[in-house]
């Protein structure tokens, strides 16, 4: 009888330490883990654009590895033979390179879908946010992600340069995580006062040598040198971006990390659940432009 009390116990508390595991668990994936989206640098970020690329180019096929055979085409030699070449699905090299890109781009806003994915998974549409790190109260650190979807701008590309770049973003479209704190964003609490100062702008001041017209679908590596206005004051910056020619398009996307609230004259932002906010934040943008 005793054996039987002391196994009923020692069931009860095993029961009742895999709850506490459970609840822990539960606490950790629903309140604690932290949920920010992905940087624009992240695979993640690029499997979701070159998604948005292939639905905005109609390709339903991408990575397919079962394309059939008879798909080889036949080219003539020298010596009136003929030789099979099987499309590999990957850009050549020989006629993209040299590929007329020069003229005006616009920032083009149908490539992609702006969801709830753009706030705690990765985007495929085009965007320009923040991310700033914040410790709550009872919750611990989390890293605050913004985005915008609304965003208009042009890019000139002349020969091997990129000579002028205007980007506006509406700041009072943007979105986060949690409703509460978007609200905020609008008023001093949030920070950015986006009420009173609706828009975001990036005005390149020199121009981008990109070395050589880029081919399609290789990646170019460069620094934009030009004027920031964030919460009405503007700054000169340098951005490292990234651009990309993928199925007509110019893919562009980079961090501006290291940005200080005080430069732009930005309150930290305050509320009840917060304990504190970092003074430093990353500017980053992804975007499509096409003509």
């Amino acid at each position: 009888m005793a054996q039987a009390r002391t196994n009923r116990t020692r069931n009860l508390a095993l029961i009742g330490l895999l709850g506490l595991i459970a609840v822990g668990f539960l606490a950790w994936w629903f309140i604690f883990r932290d949920t920010s989206a992905a940087s624009v640098d992240s695979v993640a970020a690029a499997e979701a654009r070159e998604q948005a690329i292939a639905e905005a180019a109609g390709d339903t096929s991408s990575g397919d590895a079962d394309a059939p055979a008879d798909d080889a085409t036949e080219s003539s030699t020298d010596d009136g033979g003929s030789s099979s070449a099987v499309d590999s699905g990957q850009a050549d090299s020989a006629t993209s390179a040299g590929s007329p890109i020069e003229g005006l781009w616009a920032v083009d806003s149908s490539i992609g879908t702006f969801d709830d994915a753009c706030l705690d998974l990765a985007c495929s549409a085009g965007f320009v946010g923040f991310r700033i790190n914040e410790e709550l109260v009872g919750f611990g650190a989390k890293t605050v992600v913004g985005r915008t979807p609304n965003v208009t701008g042009t890019m000139q590309i002349t020969g091997s340069q990129i000579t002028s770049v205007e980007i506006v973003a509406d700041m009072t479209a943007l979105e986060t995580d949690d409703s509460g704190r978007t609200s905020a964003l609008k008023s001093a609490a949030g920070g950015l006062e986006t009420n009173t100062f609706p828009e975001a702008s990036f005005v390149l001041a020199e121009p981008i040598e990109l070395g050589s017209v880029p081919v399609e679908g290789a990646s170019v590596n460069v620094n934009a040198v030009g004027d920031l206005t964030v919460h009405g004051v503007t700054n000169r910056v340098t951005i490292p971006l990234t651009a990309e020619m993928q199925a007509g398009l110019v893919v562009v996307f980079g961090s501006l990390v290291d940005m200080q609230l005080a430069d732009y004259d930005i309150p930290k932002p305050t509320s009840v659940v917060v304990l504190s906010v970092e003074e430093i934040a990353t500017m980053e943008l992804q975007l499509f432009f096409s003509r």
